[in-house]
């Protein structure tokens, strides 16, 4: 469809349902893609065949720090996304064009990573393109405007969202939606990695890309074990939000990578890569050895990890079996496990800065021994993640808002899908 077609599709209603799946509201929805629509053609004109893409940003449910030593996560797609208008066109250039950015170009002749554009959104575009051609699926050119409303610096994975976005648009347009979403997340993480030149794991492209509530189980990285775990929170009468603290993302670097770099240190004291692979009762018997080689911080932190892995399958469970309230129990527990032995709630360099245990400490008060709260995420800085019961959500909202700032707090729903093409009623490519 056309520019005109599409508005007047989404102004009669033919997207309501799926903007009901993806936002759980449609007014908003539409004045937004509508606009989109606008943005594209202003930059690029218009098309016979314009299409509508999205892809969520996620919050860790459960599984602080564990992926990367191969373990286990929860996680879930949320109703803050990225969106892009795209259509096919002419030539041999792949534009996008992201609402508050400049325009990248990338020649689709010419896939190698690029050293200039490391750290740079151009260079997730190239990844993502790269991959695909690797694995022989169709690449061609085409024009695109996105925009998201995935919070930066929040811990939802805005990159994994643009990431998983591209790899849709490239699904759609030229390969009829037959890439999986797990190759998907593959290729996303690949781009990140490769292309971007950050070492992340594959726990925010896989949750993008499955979406909605996602047990992964990453001891063979190259084949996770994947399940999605039905279920709505709005049916258990709580509301699920972040926090935002505030807190300075810069400098950090060290302190993330110290979390990763102790815990290879108690594994390959036990005789392996990574936690997951390692005895646990071999290092509860060798502990007093392991505080006085690598120190006690250390030792604490691999202790999260084994007891964070039993965690994660025990939420599973209780989320496969709908109960709620043991779920957020054992979510509870993460949040002290954390805070007490991962150590990750403030930096040791920035001990003036500890935004999120003031969140917890508020946040635990006010609820009084009701619902729950974590820390969101890598840690040190960011946002809290909490279930904060309907009745008194307004309430704390402006509690917690009047500590840190006006729109700190941020509810989430679960969507059900992740990576995605949104089509019409009678949409059909």
């Amino acid at each position: 469809m056309n520019a005109d077609m599409l508005k007047s599709a989404i102004w009669n209603g033919s997207f309501d349902e799926q903007f009901l799946k993806l936002y759980g509201e449609t007014s908003v929805a539409r004045s937004r893609y509508v606009k989109a629509i606008d943005e594209f053609c202003n930059l690029y004109g218009d098309s016979d065949d314009i299409r509508f893409f999205s892809a969520p940003g996620r919050t860790e449910i459960g599984g602080n720090h564990t992926d990367h030593q191969h373990g286990c996560v929860l996680a879930a797609s949320v109703d803050l996304d990225v969106i892009a208008v795209a259509a096919k066109c002419e030539g041999h250039i792949v534009r996008i064009k992201s609402a508050g950015y400049n325009e990248d170009n990338i020649d689709i002749d010419s896939l190698s990573a690029k050293d200039n554009e490391r750290g740079r959104a151009a260079s997730l575009i190239r990844g993502v393109l790269y991959a695909f051609r690797q694995d022989a699926f169709d690449v061609g050119a085409f024009n695109a405007y996105t925009t998201s409303n995935v919070l930066k610096g929040s811990g939802l994975s805005s990159s994994a969202a643009f990431e998983v976005l591209v790899s849709n648009i490239v699904n759609g347009l030229f390969n009829f939606g037959k890439v999986g979403a797990i190759r998907i997340a593959k290729y996303s993480q690949y781009a990140e990695r490769e292309f971007f030149g950050k070492p992340c794991g594959l726990l925010d492209q896989m949750a993008s890309s499955v979406g909605g509530f996602t047990y992964a189980d990453f001891h063979d990285p190259q084949n996770p074990q994947i399940e999605q775990v039905s279920l709505d929170i709005r049916d258990f009468g709580y509301t699920l939000c972040v926090v935002d603290t505030g807190g300075n993302h810069a400098n950090l670097t060290g302190d993330y990578a110290a979390i990763t770099e102790e815990c290879r240190k108690i594994s390959r004291a036990l005789g392996t890569d990574f936690l997951r692979d390692a005895d646990e009762s071999e290092f509860y018997d060798k502990m007093g050895e392991l505080r006085k080689e690598f120190g006690d911080r250390a030792v604490l932190r691999a202790f999260h990890f084994f007891n964070e892995e039993k965690r994660v399958e025990l939420q599973r469970e209780a989320l496969k079996k709908h109960d709620f309230e043991k779920f957020l129990y054992f979510v509870n527990e993460s949040g002290e496990s954390s805070y007490k032995y991962l150590q990750n709630l403030y930096s040791n360099s920035a001990v003036n800065e500890q935004g999120l245990c003031l969140a917890i400490a508020v946040t635990k008060q006010f609820l009084n021994g009701r619902g729950a709260c974590r820390v969101h995420g890598g840690g040190f800085a960011g946002t809290i993640q909490c279930y904060i019961p309907n009745d008194c959500f307004d309430e704390y909202k402006a509690m917690i808002e009047k500590i840190f700032h006006k729109g700190a707090c941020v509810p989430l729903l679960v969507r059900p899908v992740g990576g995605y093409e949104i089509k019409g009623e009678k949409d059909e490519h």
